[in-house]
């Protein structure tokens, strides 16, 4: 195993066992997909978790990755889990999503529908695509 691999392995376990720890007994690391990436976390019905644990960070790049295998599982949240350089602890580390992503999170958690769609379901619990890319 490469040692790049080897610190994803490593990333990965660190994010599943605090998950674990914080009551999502049923997050595992999923094993790999192919071309249809679903993400490096499975586990938690509706999310896709891609962990980083690189020198350099590419938000963008990453974010990208995570909505891809966001769509690819039919998931409504994509999120990006990277390492915070100078801590071991997953839970001090960051966890990165889109304003899309964020804006779908807060009106679930706030019980609010889309002001696009409104209660038709058409974004189905994630980002509207009516207002993805900024469109409104």
């Amino acid at each position: 195993m490469s040692r790049s691999k080897a610190k994803g392995t490593a990333a990965e376990t660190a994010v599943v066992r605090f998950l674990q720890a914080a009551g999502f007994a049923q997050a595992e690391r999923r094993t790999l997909n192919g071309v249809k990436d679903r993400g490096d976390i499975a586990g938690l019905p509706g999310v896709v978790i891609e962990v980083k644990n690189c020198a350099r960070q590419e938000l963008p790049a990453w974010v990208e990755e995570a909505e891809l295998e966001r769509d690819n599982d039919r998931a409504s949240l994509g999120v990006v889990w990277h390492k915070r350089r100078g801590t071991a602890a997953p839970g001090r580390w960051f966890v990165t999503m889109s304003g899309d992503q964020f804006a779908a999170l807060l009106r679930e958690q706030q019980g609010l529908p889309c002001p696009q769609c409104g209660d038709t379901g058409a974004c189905n619990g994630g980002p509207c695509p009516l207002l993805e890319g900024g469109a409104a």
